[in-house]
């Protein structure tokens, strides 16, 4: 088996006019999970439907366990197991039914029916008809049709869109068992920082068919030079907070609407007590005042200039 699993090299793909990727590189190694983030138009569902092998680059490379898609189609199909945002199934089948058909497509045992229904947990909902399934079940049941083959690399689009906390939660803990047993990689998009975050080993974020930045999140934030939020909210208009611009403070938003600022800094201890004295000898007085760490989002807005909802 090759070490990287994914491996691409240079990729371009355009529409008429439109770059949709230009020049992507990234690898994916055996049992990493990545993150797939950029706002939409990026170039995220271009370069996925490459990898998964729909779409044909103009240019550049993509190998999946070391096989190019040409003239390797039903090998590599066996590789990967997918998972969209949102899959239509039949309504009048029961899970147990669905996930039959569907391993009947390669051939599987029967046996494989029932371990997918105990890695997704629907062995009480086995005989339930898909129409009464909950959101969180039937993203489970589209997750399990994505693993009964043993795919090596899972393509999961937004899979826990909508659902409610202890459902992602759900979701979550069956792709880390999945990664620890199997040793299984994944690519993940998702609109969830908090998912992202919790989830991969490393971060890819992508803007206007480019990828901005790649690496685990404490690499990322110290490309940026920023560790560190200062937010805060003062009774006076923020006009009157120039002259921090003269204070090293490395990164300053300021919201007028409601008298808000944020400083990104690199080390709160040091640079604080910095603030609070300018704000004191300035006579303006503080409505609010948190202090945190840089997190994936602030990371995401600073980088792309949008929130990945937006």
């Amino acid at each position: 088996m090759a070490e990287k699993i994914l491996q691409v090299t240079d990729v371009h793909k355009s529409f008429k006019t439109v770059n949709a990727v230009a020049g992507v590189s990234l690898d994916v190694g055996n049992g990493e999970f990545i993150a797939l983030l950029g706002p939409n138009g990026a170039g995220k569902t271009t370069l996925v439907e490459m990898i998964e092998g729909i779409q044909k680059p103009d240019s550049g490379d993509i190998l999946l366990n070391g096989k190019h898609w040409a003239g390797n189609e039903i090998d590599l199909h066996r590789h990967i197991g997918i998972s969209l945002q949102e899959t239509n199934f039949f309504d009048k089948t029961t899970v147990k039914e669905t996930l039959t058909v569907f391993s009947s497509f390669y051939k599987l045992p029967t046996t494989r029916v029932f371990e997918i229904l105990e890695i997704i947990q629907l062995t009480e909902k086995s005989k339930a008809y898909v129409e009464n399934l909950s959101g969180g079940q039937r993203q489970k049941l589209a997750l399990g049709i994505a693993m009964l083959h043993n795919a090596q690399l899972l393509m999961l689009d937004e899979p826990t869109t909508g659902l409610d906390p202890t459902a992602r939660r759900e979701i979550w803990n069956i792709l880390l068992t999945l990664r620890q047993e199997h040793n299984t990689s994944m690519i993940l998009t998702t609109h969830y920082m908090e998912e992202a975050e919790f989830l991969c080993d490393r971060i890819i974020i992508m803007d206007k068919g480019k990828i901005l930045a790649q690496g685990t999140l404490d690499q990322l934030i110290e490309q940026k030079g920023c560790y560190e939020i200062i937010e805060f909210a003062i009774n006076e208009p923020t006009e009157n907070l120039k002259f921090l611009d003269e204070d090293g403070f490395s990164k300053k938003e300021w919201d007028n609407r409601i008298n808000a600022g944020k400083l990104m800094v690199f080390d709160i201890v040091t640079q604080l007590p910095i603030f609070l004295a300018k704000i004191k000898s300035k006579n303006l007085s503080l409505k609010s005042l948190e202090c945190r760490k840089m997190t994936l989002d602030d990371l995401f807005v600073d980088m792309t200039g949008r929130r990945l909802d937006q």
